[in-house]
């Protein structure tokens, strides 16, 4: 092991032990896994991360979770990725009093369709988003000062190959499956056509294997942030941010995103809905850089894993939201038969739901069995 590796897995360790007092390490095989009543946060650091543009970041760190035990032989490990706006935290608690567990705890856990006596389950955070990964917000060892707008441009390719670093440091050899929604299903697909041997299977659900929108429409979202007083160019960070803003794109996502109708059963009327929608965006709107957002933005726009549909060697299963604005049903048969016409063992599931894009967590027994089956026909 050289010098670098082996100081990119003592960072895991320390990582790992300064967070919390539990665990003893960094989720390897030697080490009791982390009950999914006290998850831990942990970050990965390493160092001189070259980035598809050629730029290099001299300090890239990851922040991610772990779930399950990992093997011996470093081979049952599924990687799980999140959306856009999301972190990491998809299931457990980091304590038995925590108000909610992490977004997929129907779905990751003992005897569940991810199941965690079978898989070391890591979810990792988002290169360039705001929890706890390297982005605008970091400070630039070079300058000792915020990157700020000045942030690198990073691509879908830069995300998982930063994925894949972590994983390495971890001792994971090689995928059982990589899971993820949304903009973690464009992930799902970019690992599919970037790292074409390293997975057995991924799970890309309620998203598709190319970006959408413009270039137009990251400029947009940087003009809509600019007439906010305290944008400054993007360097709003000692201005106290942009909360107002925010809070108003978050309540627009979280609406076409079909949060008021899964709110409806327990807030009948429209005004309990806004206001509990309301309660929700405005926690999110003071920790989430909108720099992180336009980083992460253009890496969608930019992204498309379609055009290398012929390298993918793994299963796919293909999931879409009956109700989903986002990516609505309409394209899936374009994308099945692109993957049928590249030889890709490829199966389709539509979730029967009026929850729209964030129907997966809530619906999970809607299509949870049929994941299950997925990812245990891959270590068969």
């Amino acid at each position: 092991m050289t010098s670098r590796a082996l100081l990119a897995v003592v960072t895991v360790f320390l990582a790992a032990c300064t967070v919390a007092p539990k665990p003893d390490g960094n989720g390897s095989a030697m080490l009791a896994p982390d009950s999914m009543e006290s998850v831990v946060k942990r970050t990965f650091t390493t160092y001189g991360f070259r980035l598809q543009s050629g730029k290099t970041l001299p300090e890239m760190t990851l922040a991610f979770e772990t779930y399950g035990r990992l093997a011996p032989d470093g081979r049952n490990a599924i990687l799980v990725t999140h959306g856009g706006t999301g972190g990491q935290h998809m299931a457990g608690k980091y304590s038995p009093t925590d108000r909610a567990p992490g977004g997929w705890d129907t779905l990751i856990g003992a005897g569940k369709a991810i199941d965690t006596n079978k898989y070391f389950v890591v979810s990792s955070n988002v290169l360039g988003s705001s929890y706890g990964s390297t982005a605008p917000a970091s400070i630039n060892p070079a300058t000792g000062k915020r990157y700020g707008p000045d942030f690198p441009e990073i691509s879908m390719h830069d995300i998982v190959t930063a994925q894949r670093t972590l994983l390495r440091g971890l001792g994971v050899h090689r995928l059982v499956a990589v899971v993820g929604p949304s903009y973690g299903g464009y992930q799902a697909f970019q690992w599919s056509v970037s790292y074409p041997d390293d997975m057995a299977g991924i799970a890309a659900v309620i998203t598709a294997p190319r970006g959408s929108g413009k270039e137009s429409d990251v400029q947009a979202l940087v003009d809509r942030f600019a007439k906010d007083p305290n944008w400054n160019g993007g360097w709003h960070y000692d201005r106290g941010g942009i909360p107002d803003t925010l809070t108003t794109l978050r309540i627009e996502t979280l609406t076409r995103y079909g949060w008021n109708e899964i709110l409806a059963e327990k807030f009948p009327t429209q005004a309990e809905r806004d206001a509990e929608i309301r309660r929700r965006a405005e926690p999110w709107a003071k920790e989430f850089d909108p720099n992180s957002m336009v980083t992460m933005r253009r890496a969608a726009v930019r992204y498309n894993a379609e055009k290398d549909f012929s390298k993918i060697r793994a299963k796919v299963l293909y999931v879409i939201s009956r109700s989903d604005k986002l990516f609505p049903p309409s394209i899936a048969p374009d994308v099945m038969d692109k993957l049928a016409k590249a030889g890709v063992d490829a199966k389709y599931l539509e979730i029967d739901t009026d929850f729209g894009h964030s129907a997966t967590g809530v619906e999970w027994a809607k299509w949870g069995p049929t994941l299950k089956a997925f990812v245990e026909g891959l270590s068969k």
